[in-house]
């Protein structure tokens, strides 16, 4: 029985705080959460639980996210996540699948307001600003949404074989996307 996670975490520090995007890896592991597609658990960690985390994704047989090469797994880095081929050749990341195909960067928000027509309840500076309030709870909410529309839109994608964005004149476009040939059944 394969283990799919999907997967998504939140910095304690925004981009321009540590000199830059080339600096991700200083942004600091505020909360994350996964989700175990086949049995529908959602799991959420905090600083102190990073080891459960990195152990969570070492063992996964797949794991999806939004940003998830270039992101999640720099910002992990520093605890200890080794990012070599193995851990890649498991991982697929929407957004590079996505900018694969139309050459630039639609954001998690753009793609879920067109194709599951559902919106972001919040985004990464208020994230910081309630983890900076001691409000974890906000913050490990907001991830788990995060992981839902993650989810819904990969197996949107796995069903129909593309997902949609919202272009610059404001209409829908549709991108296709490798998801379906990832599996025929999107829980395996």
């Amino acid at each position: 029985m394969a283990d799919t996670i999907i997967f998504d975490l939140e910095t304690k520090r925004l981009a321009d705080e540590v000199g830059g995007w080339s600096n991700i890896d200083k942004m600091g592991f505020a909360a994350g959460v996964t989700c175990h597609v086949r049995a529908g658990l959602y799991h959420r960690f905090v600083e102190d639980d990073i080891q459960d985390l990195i152990d969570t994704l070492v063992v996964a047989d797949r794991i999806i996210g939004f940003n998830l090469i270039r992101f999640d797994y720099t910002v992990l880095k520093p605890y200890g996540l080794q990012v070599n081929q193995q851990l890649l050749d498991k991982s697929v990341d929407l957004l590079l699948d996505i900018y694969d195909v139309l050459g630039f960067r639609v954001g998690l928000g753009n793609l879920a307001e067109a194709t599951l027509n559902e919106s972001k309840s919040a985004d990464g500076v208020l994230s910081v600003q309630w983890y900076r309030a001691g409000q974890i709870q906000k913050v490990l909410d907001y991830c788990e949404q995060d992981v839902r529309v993650t989810k819904d839109l990969w197996q949107f994608g796995c069903d129909h074989g593309y997902v949609f964005y919202r272009n610059r004149r404001g209409g829908k476009s549709r991108v296709p996307v490798p998801w379906a040939s990832t599996s025929s059944d999107p829980s395996a």
